[in-house]
């Protein structure tokens, strides 16, 4: 992670943090030290104890030192320079939830101004976790829609197979086999999806053509995922309805 100036980043060191940091508690009332046990800042105000660990990016060094250090106390806090627009949009979304979950706190820090401000963007919170349902069923109906494990780790001659493309896949084997236009129903009738209607309107992949109303065959795409697939068509399993 970058800041928003690159080559002012590549300059600064962990210490270079520490004024804004410093000035920015003391002026919530905190009294204020450096390197103390171990821990970048404490600040301590009546009965609050509260921690912060500074470092130039975000990583997995600068979690496992900040979720060490809420076993001294519950406020505990990571100050990074704050990151280019880009790089907010980009990559930011992932950490702010991960530090939502890990109930840590986040201090951005601008090195724009004179003197550089600090801007707290989420204080350290008890993190209730929230289930998406949506997300859940789609889950559960792409597992549910696959008949078996086709993708490979790394791979990358080919997009990835999912229960739609699966699903559109089998409506070539069958209209390859068929050697002649096919409607949705005769299609389903040999074991096509469902959604077969659908698949051959979308027409998604451009895989298919329609020759008359209701009756589709391949379109040369369609011909060329008989060769890209050749694998996944000779995996592919027919069931037929009452089967």
């Amino acid at each position: 992670m970058m800041g928003e100036n690159h080559m002012e980043q590549q300059k600064l060191r962990e210490t270079d943090l520490f004024p804004a940091v410093s000035d920015f508690l003391a002026a919530q009332g905190y009294q204020v030290q450096a390197e103390v046990d171990g821990c970048d800042v404490v600040a301590k105000r009546g009965e609050d104890l509260l921690i912060v660990e500074l470092k130039l990016s975000f990583s997995a060094t600068l979690l496992v030192q900040a979720t060490d250090r809420q076993r001294l106390c519950d406020l505990v806090y990571v100050a990074l320079p704050r990151p280019s627009s880009r790089e907010w949009r980009q990559r930011w979304p992932g950490y702010l939830h991960l530090l939502r979950r890990l109930e840590l706190g986040l201090m951005l820090i601008s090195f724009g101004t004179q003197p550089p401000t600090v801007e707290v963007v989420l204080d350290p919170h008890p993190f209730r976790r929230r289930r998406q349902n949506r997300r859940r069923q789609h889950l559960l109906a792409e597992l549910a829609g696959r008949s078996q494990t086709y993708n490979q780790g790394g791979s990358s001659r080919r997009q990835l197979m999912t229960a739609y493309r699966e699903a559109a896949l089998l409506i070539v084997k069958l209209l390859a086999q068929a050697k002649e236009p096919l409607a949705p129903k005769a299609l389903r009738d040999l074991g096509a999806s469902p959604q077969t209607g659908s698949i051959l309107y979308k027409n998604y992949y451009g895989w298919f053509t329609r020759v008359d109303r209701g009756l589709y065959t391949l379109s040369e795409e369609g011909r060329q995922a008989l060769v890209m697939y050749k694998d996944i068509m000779e995996r592919l399993s027919i069931n037929k309805e009452g089967d």
